[in-house]
């Protein structure tokens, strides 16, 4: 059986991203959903003078091959100040500084959520511009708006929001089995 990886760009305890993206990843059928936690990759700020001193950690390789490793990625970006979050990025970095082609061109369902109408639309913006570049498969995306409007007793209940999802998990799915 094929194996995704679901995770948050977030270190909140009760991200709201690490929500969106188990559920969405819960919603794929015949598969086996591996929930990452960025709070059990903790890493030092990436700087070249930490690299050069201390060398890649540990913890940023471990985290690579489990993204490497699996069948299929569902990521949910928290949006800080327009951008990622700085527990993303650098554990984005990091992985960077291992593999430039750090997603493997393995399947990627994207996507954002915020309290916010926009959903976190502009980080969304940011890594469908970016990710490519670094061997992101982005086959499908999703931004759902007003998160504590929308999310309720952990599902989606706007039937139209719901069935956007229910699309773009189905194009996921559909890609991850198709994947050798």
């Amino acid at each position: 059986m094929k194996t995704i990886i679901a995770f948050a760009g977030s270190n909140s305890k009760t991200s709201i991203n690490k929500q969106l993206a188990t559920y969405a990843a819960s919603l794929v059928e015949n598969i086996t959903v591996k929930v990452l936690d960025l709070n059990d990759y903790e890493l030092p700020i990436y700087g070249i003078d930490e690299e050069l001193e201390n060398g890649i950690p540990e913890t940023a390789e471990k985290f690579l091959k489990t993204v490497q490793e699996a069948d299929g990625i569902v990521v949910s970006l928290a949006e800080h100040n327009g951008a990622y979050a700085t527990v993303f990025k650098n554990i984005f970095d990091w992985m960077s500084r291992i593999d430039g082609k750090l997603w493997g061109n393995v399947p990627m369902l994207l996507m954002a959520t915020s309290p916010g109408a926009r959903g976190g639309q502009t980080v969304l913006d940011i890594a469908k511009g970016r990710f490519p570049y670094m061997g992101g498969n982005i086959v499908a995306d999703y931004s759902l708006p007003s998160f504590n409007d929308h999310f309720i007793d952990g599902k989606i209940k706007d039937a139209g929001l719901l069935e956007k999802l229910q699309v773009e998990v189905a194009k996921f799915g559909t890609a991850v089995h198709k994947a050798s």
